[in-house]
């Protein structure tokens, strides 16, 4: 039967997020960052459906002015960066279903035994209406990315780390990543990271398909930053692909509570008919969005600030998940 994992540009039913309420990672910011939140979910309800999960509805609704396109679901997790725990859509023979991946809270830093259950209980919820697949195979969807045609981009610190499958050597990984998607190239990166960054390395923070020929990746043009030699690497990497590249800079440190932050614009999301791109306030955020939108002449580019968002360590698009239309 053949497998094919799409890419994030088609079409979707809807957009999951994990509104912060109860989670101990934000209780530093609580107050800014549910504020954050509901900017994005307000631009996200400007396209198509956003599914908000929550402890409790009534907590979250206050938030927002107007519900068109929004729907609330009770469930309790761990954290809100569901792109590494939530269900991650394939197509085997055009049906749509969802395999739900062991999360181990990148290696075991964290708890996760909330979020390892979420995926079963948006199934039972009808939330997750396509056939649920259970596999024992560690695997955050921030750490893998597709062009829709058979191509993945991942990264070699993150997949082949020993705190997630570690009994399987490279051969292993790439063997049954092909046969759960269906791949034909897997591109596996062995250089690219960003300071602050809990996940290892996920490809979301550097590299990113944005059609099938194209790849966008973070470009460090300051010499004296310390991204500069891993992020040159990575460039050189890139360039012995057969695909047509697309430089964003990196922007400017920022750090919060002493640490530098893993700001990053390659962690955009994808909706019908738009792009959602993380901004910093910084001078490069307008460079960025209007090149985005040269290259995407059907779709709107649109800017969020995420700058509280970095606090914990992620940005946009590790705050959610996509469905996928059948």
């Amino acid at each position: 039967m053949a497998k094919r994992l799409q890419a994030e540009w088609e079409k979707q039913q809807a957009l999951m997020v994990v509104f912060p309420t109860i989670q101990k990672d934000w209780q530093h910011s609580i107050d800014e960052i549910q504020l954050a939140y509901t900017k994005f979910i307000t631009q996200v309800a400007r396209f198509q459906k956003c599914i908000i999960l929550c402890d409790e509805r009534k907590k979250v609704e206050k938030f927002f002015s107007s519900f068109e396109n929004l729907e609330f679901v009770e469930i309790l997790t761990n954290d809100t960066w569901i792109r590494d725990f939530g269900g991650i859509d394939f197509y085997e023979d055009g049906l749509k279903k969802t395999y739900d991946f062991t999360f181990n809270a990148w290696g075991g830093k964290f708890e996760s035994n909330l979020d390892n259950e979420v995926n079963h209980s948006l199934h039972v919820k009808g939330v997750l209406n396509s056939p649920l697949i259970k596999e024992e195979f560690i695997l955050e969807g921030g750490s893998i990315d597709s062009n829709g045609d058979g191509v993945l981009l991942t990264t070699r610190y993150c997949l082949l780390n020993e705190n997630r499958n570690a009994s399987y050597t490279k051969e292993d990984v790439e063997n049954r990543l092909k046969e759960l998607f269906g791949l034909k190239q897997i591109i596996m990166l062995e250089h690219g990271g960003l300071s602050g960054d809990d996940t290892d390395s996920h490809i979301d923070t550097l590299a990113r398909f944005l059609d099938e020929k194209t790849i966008a990746y973070v470009k460090c043009y300051d010499e004296n930053d310390e991204h500069f030699v891993e992020l040159e690497a990575m460039e050189a990497e890139l360039k012995k692909t057969d695909f047509n590249l697309f430089p964003l800079p990196l922007p400017q440190a920022e750090y919060f509570q002493e640490q530098r932050l893993p700001a990053t614009y390659l962690n955009f999301v994808f909706l019908n008919n738009a792009l959602i791109v993380p901004t910093y306030e910084q001078k490069s955020d307008t460079e960025v969005l209007k090149k985005l939108q040269d290259f995407f002449h059907d779709r709107e580019v649109v800017g969020v600030d995420s700058k509280v968002f970095i606090r914990e360590h992620g940005s946009l698009h590790c705050s959610c998940m996509n469905i996928y239309d059948y």
